[in-house]
């Protein structure tokens, strides 16, 4: 490890396993998938290099790593499963409810009934080579509040049984947060947030409820690491260039007008101590709540190398957090509650 992290920068799990406050999202390394001609996987990847930079997450201290039975049509989690098996001291979160093909790379279809809740786990538990699955997340960010009873019973047994340590919802409605938070097994919330979204009444849920809040979207899909100018297109096979209700921060796969300009507005301020812009926006998100565990995506050495540098530097002081909210006040209002 490059620095040991501080109490700032670590974050106490369900099992008492104590972990740096960073993790790795594991969408990108999955490659390209399809909903008819739309992708929505990040362009080409190196199997090869996906698992070097795995490795040297690893190497840095990282300990949580976050992945989904769809992406690349499973390819994420074999992936993963090759660099790390069934080590104990890491822990794996994946989700459930989208279903792929995973020789044509199509996603065929949204699930949740418990026969194929069943077959999922043991899908996910065949291509990421564990004894048991870590960390199990419902995929399914609208479903509603009343059928969702079903699929968390089936995920109480699935606990009983010994096949999940402890599941979650990846939703972005407060509502659906709280609805299961009696259940012991119930532990985390995948939702997005970062600098341009603080979605302050999904925080007030997770720390009410002693929940961990996993950050998707910590750097806006890219927007946040500094890459992407006005004019800098994305590739075909990228997500991020498809006409998607909820691709809010690229549009046409370039950085919509509105959000470039919140990026020009709080810039400096992320990038003051040192830090690069993609480690401010990591550093913004440990200032913002005890609770958050931010999942980066990655695709090469040094974009890990890059993230991981952020926890020498810690989370942002209250002064340029308060700055941030300064900065950006009157400019384009939050999109989630």
């Amino acid at each position: 490890m490059l620095t040991k992290p501080d109490s700032t920068t670590t974050i106490t799990l369900w099992n008492d396993r104590e972990i740096p406050r960073l993790g790795m999202g594991c969408w990108a390394i999955g490659g390209p998938f399809y909903a008819g001609d739309v992708p929505l996987g990040w362009g080409d990847v190196d199997d090869d290099e996906s698992v070097r930079a795995i490795d040297r997450a690893v190497d840095l201290g990282i300990r949580f790593f976050d992945t989904a039975s769809n992406y690349g049509a499973g390819h994420s989690e074999e992936v993963v499963g090759r660099a790390i098996g069934n080590r104990d001291d890491i822990t794996i979160a994946t989700k459930f409810g989208f279903a792929t093909d995973e020789k044509t790379k199509q996603a065929t279809g949204a699930f949740s009934d418990p026969a194929f809740i069943r077959q999922s786990v043991e899908t996910s538990l065949r291509r990421l080579r564990r004894d048991r699955l870590d960390l199990l997340q419902f995929h399914l960010n609208d479903f509603p509040l009343e059928a969702s009873d079903e699929v968390f019973e089936t995920l109480e047994m699935l606990r009983a049984e010994g096949k999940i340590d402890a599941f979650g919802w990846s939703t972005d409605h407060p509502d659906r947060a709280a609805r299961h938070v009696h259940r012991a097994g119930f532990v985390s919330v995948q939702h997005t947030m970062n600098v341009f979204e603080p979605v302050p009444a999904m925080i007030d849920v997770i720390e009410r409820n002693g929940l961990i809040s996993i950050n998707r979207g910590p750097l806006a899909m890219g927007l946040l690491s500094g890459k992407f100018t006005p004019d800098k297109a994305v590739g075909e096979k990228d997500v991020r260039g498809a006409s998607l209700d909820w691709m809010v921060y690229f549009k046409d796969g370039r950085i919509a007008p509105e959000f470039a300009a919140r990026l020009e507005a709080v810039r400096n301020l992320l990038t003051e101590g040192g830090r690069t812009l993609t480690q401010g926006a990591l550093a913004w998100l440990w200032a913002r709540s005890p609770r958050t565990l931010p999942i980066p995506g990655f695709r090469t050495v040094a974009q890990v190398e890059e993230n991981a540098g952020a926890l020498a530097k810690g989370p942002l002081s209250a002064d340029v957090m308060a700055a941030v909210d300064q900065a950006l006040a009157g400019l384009q209002p939050s999109l989630h509650g």
